[in-house]
């Protein structure tokens, strides 16, 4: 089995080399090497010669001997921290809540939250609850078909936005034309848009279809009547973004027109096979014959990237320290644009996935290849540099899913099953430098989900670069299984009452999440179903013991978690409690258990058996202003947080 993943990987071509493809080092210690004859081309094109001393940066360093460059190689020079808000580091405690944005109901929507509603929701966070951010699901870009192609946690481009969430009525354009207002103010489309916005479920794929439909219409729009600042300000967005925007939009407007001649054509690797290279002639000869087709998923982008924008401004005008918390996904879809334009930057022959564990026996088999190492470091680091800045972009915080990623992933060979896999390590300081580094570049600190499963020295090492923990509620436990007391959280962490993959709160004491696994087929058996019924149980037990403990609850409460039925409010609020008064840098809420609800975004494991980022929030934008339990809620969130001093 290693056999095979070293063939994966394949030899070694730098073995000739004296220095290597590319050093990273600290911008506060000299350079580990000989400064006779070292040239330093600076990022800002300035010119350093014998010296120790480089600042922060992407530099080229070269070994010069009688005036001509013998070897050279990339230096990225970085802070040993990543950076924080000035309120934190002064001590500051911050606190938000997590939004799902494509479930976020309102009167205006196209059935599917959007980044209208997204300011609506920094609204009502900064001026009813005082809090600092809000954090959302990832933004990728997906394919937006039901059920496989809808998860935010596997992009065809970790590069982009998923354009599902613009406004398409604040896109400028769309006030001058004609034609869209027409169409979009008639009976028949209006009904439709009724449909979507009170189906139970976000419906991706007619939301899509129509939001799509109008966006040619704007683009058609601009072309036409635009002025010369803005078909500027689209050229400026082009030029920022350079190469990979133009291979994403390839992309797209190539499966587009393939699958427009061939209905059964749905992956790329089923392309004709002179499509398949982003670099091929075929490809070239497509981007000159269809120059408009690609520019308008370049638009599409650059109207998300405008709307986002707009929300970010809008949050830091109104005080917000953060703002917007993004979160960037570990996988990629093997079928989608990335690979396609990117697979070089994979190892191919092997997948990722996860070992056994109580929760998978057989282990998990993620179907996506993992990153080439070494390819990335030949590249400098520049492909993981640039996912980075831009998944951070226009946002204070970013959370990297399963930042175990940064050390080490669980590689399974082609042939091989889940069980039979092994860990590969990566070049982990070096990707913490960058990540420290881009983070003082954009002003947004970094929190690393790691669910309790962190070894001791990943942590340690994540600690000393300042990259926050990440503490679930239902995993915080000492060795005998008893729930943490509040005051036995660290402070650098983010502590979160649960995740999209777990039960809300309200489900975890009534099984919700054991039911819909039973239900969806999930459970291998009977007596699984029992012992996990059993487990729970001693749980809930352990939960109400704690939270009596931390004295959160009156003692005229129950102490026996078995005559409590349904989570009551008390305990609800008392577990809410118990995360605001950690001493925990940053808390975030997910909105479900603001409002008490009891079914998940995700059931892990399931695709058409759950319906998995499709559910929508219980109560629209505008009832969080206006009805009264919402009302209710916010109050109680609220009064929390100005007790622990964590408001803004």
């Amino acid at each position: 089995m290693k056999q095979a993943i070293l063939q994966a990987i394949g030899g070694d071509d730098d073995n000739n080399r004296q220095l290597p493809p590319v050093m990273v080092a600290s911008a506060n210690a000299p350079l580990p090497l000989d400064a006779a004859g070292v040239e330093i081309d600076l990022e800002d094109g300035g010119l350093l010669r014998a010296t120790h001393q480089v600042p922060a940066g992407y530099h080229r360093l070269r070994v010069v001997r009688e005036g001509s460059t013998v070897e050279q190689c990339h230096l990225i020079v970085t802070p040993d921290r990543a950076w924080f808000p000035p309120c934190v580091e002064d001590g500051g405690r911050l606190a938000g809540v997590a939004v799902s944005l494509y479930g976020v109901r309102s009167a205006r929507n196209w059935g599917c939250g959007d980044f209208t509603d997204l300011e609506r929701l920094l609204e009502w966070l900064h001026e009813d609850l005082h809090c600092a951010f809000i954090a959302l699901n990832p933004l990728h870009a997906i394919e937006n078909r039901q059920p496989y192609n809808t998860s935010p946690y596997l992009p065809s481009s970790a590069f982009f936005r998923n354009a599902l969430y613009v406004d398409v009525e604040r896109v400028p354009e769309f006030s001058r034309s004609h034609a869209a207002q027409r169409i979009a103010g008639g009976a028949k489309f209006q009904s439709h848009v009724s449909d979507l916005r009170n189906a139970e479920f976000v419906e991706y794929e007619p939301v899509w279809r129509a939001k799509r439909f109008f966006l040619r219409i704007l683009y058609r729009e601009f072309l036409r009547s635009a002025s010369r600042e803005r078909k500027q300000r689209f050229a400026a967005y082009r030029e920022s973004q350079g190469e990979r925007l133009t291979l994403y939009a390839t992309y797209c407007a190539l499966w587009n027109h393939l699958h427009r001649r061939n209905r059964n054509l749905w992956i790329w690797q089923d392309w004709p096979a002179e499509f398949q290279q982003p670099d091929s002639h075929a490809v070239h000869e497509f981007q000159q014959t269809h120059r408009r087709s690609i520019e308008f998923h370049a638009y599409m982008q650059w109207v998300a990237d405008e709307q986002l924008e707009a929300c970010q401004t809008r949050a830091r005008a109104m005080g917000m320290p953060v703002g917007i918390y993004h979160d960037m996904a570990l996988a990629i879809d093997k079928c989608g644009a990335d690979l396609w334009a990117y697979r070089d930057f994979y190892v191919h022959g092997c997948r990722v996935g996860s070992p056994p564990d109580g929760f998978s026996p057989d282990g998990q088999d993620w179907a996506f290849p993992p990153p080439d190492k070494r390819r990335l470091a030949r590249d400098g680091y520049r492909f993981f540099a640039d996912l980075i800045r831009a998944n951070s972009r226009h946002g204070g915080a970013l959370r990297m899913d399963h930042v175990m990623r940064l050390f080490r992933l669980f590689w399974i060979p082609d042939g091989y099953q889940a069980k039979d896999g092994t860990y590969v390590r990566d070049a982990h300081e070096d990707l913490l430098r960058i990540l420290a580094l881009e983070s003082h570049r954009g002003h947004f600190f970094l929190v690393g989900e790691d669910l309790g499963t962190v070894p001791h020295d990943m942590r340690d090492a994540l600690d000393s670069f300042g990259i926050l923990g990440y503490k679930v509620f239902f995993f915080e436990k000492d060795w005998e299984g008893r729930y943490r007391r509040p005051d036995e959280y660290p402070r650098a962490a983010l502590v979160a009452s649960t995740t999209h993959d777990l039960p809300t709160l309200a489900g975890f004491w009534t099984h919700r999440d054991i039911e819909a696994r039973r239900a969806a087929n999930l459970l291998p058996d009977e007596a699984n179903y029992q012992r996990q019924l059993r487990e729970r149980a001693s749980d809930k037990q352990r939960m109400l013991d704690m939270l009596h403990d931390s004295a959160l609850l009156p003692d005229w409460f129950p102490r026996d978690a078995a005559q409590i039925a349904e989570l009551s409010g008390e305990m609800h609020n008392a577990i809410i409690g118990c995360l605001v008064r950690t001493p925990s840098m940053l808390m975030v809420l997910n909105q479900e258990d603001l409002t008490k609800e009891t079914e998940q975004q995700n059931l892990p494991a399931s695709t058409w058996q759950y319906p998995n980022w499709r559910r929508k929030m219980k109560y629209s934008v505008e009832e969080l202003r206006s009805a009264t339990l919402p009302r209710a809620f916010a109050e109680m969130f609220r009064n929390w947080l100005k007790q622990a001093g964590r408001t803004v």
